[in-house]
């Protein structure tokens, strides 16, 4: 299966499924970014190249970003009108409040999207990749959260996990099952 649906009692959307996050067309799509906002790889690199130098030339402003937090740019040339850089914890031992922080990335965004008036977000598996947050745990965290803020959300409307690799897709849709 390359997507899985849930709908909030509102019938407000949230979709897992299979694809190339730059490639969505969204209102917000959220970046994997380092602290430093300095581009990397992975997502944030993928990111970067789909949006152009734009994306850099802005995040220039910032010195920085906290764990758990996010900045928002233009997103170029991506299919989207705003990229907000969520910087994810990086898995130690699950004791030093990563979940939390991890769990704030997501609030954050919802935070974001509500202030900029975005009815469509895409989300990857923030922190799963060099970051090491076991993918499982980290997509029920990512999926509790959304549904939460997804039902208490005015303006966001629809909801896209979007997932490079059929692991991450399972362990989004397992997460969502149950």
């Amino acid at each position: 299966m390359s997507f899985m649906d849930w709908r909030s009692p509102s019938g407000k959307l949230l979709r897992i499924e299979l694809g190339d996050i730059t490639r969505i067309p969204v209102d917000a799509i959220v970046n994997a970014a380092n602290s430093s906002l300095s581009g990397g790889g992975g997502v944030d690199g993928a990111i970067h190249r789909a949006g152009g130098p734009s994306l850099m030339q802005e995040l220039r402003r910032f010195e920085n970003c906290r764990t758990g937090s996010a900045v928002v740019t233009h997103a170029g040339k991506l299919p989207a009108k705003w990229v907000f850089h969520a910087v994810g914890p990086v898995y130690r031992d699950g004791k030093h409040g990563e979940p939390e922080l991890l769990r704030s990335c997501y609030s954050i965004c919802f935070e974001l999207a509500e202030l900029h008036k975005a009815r469509t977000i895409s989300f990857p598996a923030i922190s799963t990749g060099v970051y090491g947050y076991p993918l499982n745990d980290a997509a029920k965290i990512a999926v509790v959260e959304a549904k939460r803020c997804l039902t208490q959300a005015i303006i966001v409307e629809e909801v896209y996990f979007v997932m490079f690799g059929e692991t991450a897709l399972r362990a989004f849709n397992d997460a969502l099952e149950s």
